[in-house]
């Protein structure tokens, strides 16, 4: 049974969720980790790729990042997010990129199954419902990898491979909001969880399904000091507007 880090960090800072994500990242010697954690204020991260102008709700959100993993925009409130930082070696992301995103999704597909919402990947049915031109959000735009119920995208995900090591960040939708109407959520399906009840589910989940022990602890000093340095580059509007 393989051991993997659990840190959870619920309402943190958008500076230190980007910052710390990448650290772990950068974090050559460390096992893999999962990461659970939301976002205080609520804050819109853009896809590594987009311009701020691809999204022309912006100003709507109280906070704007860049996130280092590709995809559209994805405004963070009423949802949890999480990350999974491991070698690129490593069984789950071994592959075809698309084969990892199956084996990662396939454990969310359990998780929301015990919270009685049943979930499947869009395949190759498309248009959905949720799908919606000209607002350059994540959730609005379906690939086949993408999780969907009730006809709606309600979990979308992108990866960052460097040097030998891979960052994986999803999102499951718990609400909807005002940049990202008409998308699956929970109380849709008839339950109104938080991120700690969905995120303890998914841990399980990724436990149960890779034959995992997840050990809660933090980040490491230097990772944490890491984290604080690469932090302050995805709030500097130069940055942000980069693209």
């Amino acid at each position: 049974m393989e051991t993997w880090r659990l840190v959870v960090t619920w309402g943190a800072d958008p500076s230190f969720n980007m910052g710390l994500d990448e650290a772990l990242l950068e974090a050559d010697e460390a096992p893999p980790t999962l990461r659970l954690y939301s976002w205080a204020p609520d804050t819109l991260s853009l896809g590594y790729f987009q311009k701020l102008s691809d999204v022309p709700g912006a100003d709507k959100a109280r906070q704007i990042v860049r996130r280092i993993t590709g995809g559209g925009a994805i405004h963070h409130v009423r949802e949890l997010t999480f990350s999974i930082a491991a070698p690129l070696d490593h069984p789950i992301y071994r592959g075809p990129v698309a084969e990892s995103y199956g084996r990662v999704h396939a454990a969310i597909v359990d998780a929301l199954a015990q919270a009685g919402v049943e979930a499947a990947p869009r395949g190759s049915t498309s248009p959905i419902a949720s799908d919606q031109a000209g607002t350059g959000m994540c959730f609005h735009h379906s690939t086949p990898q993408d999780l969907v119920w009730n006809g709606r995208k309600g979990v979308g995900s992108a990866q960052r491979r460097k040097r030998g090591r891979v960052l994986h960040h999803g999102s499951i939708k718990l609400g909807d909001s005002v940049l990202e109407t008409g998308v699956a959520t929970l109380p849709g399906a008839g339950r109104d969880p938080g991120p700690p009840e969905i995120g303890a589910l998914f841990a399980d989940a990724l436990t149960n399904r890779f034959d995992l022990k997840l050990e809660r602890t933090v980040p490491e000093p230097a990772e944490r000091a890491r984290a604080k340095i690469l932090g302050v580059r995805y709030l500097d509007p130069a940055f942000v507007r980069s693209r």
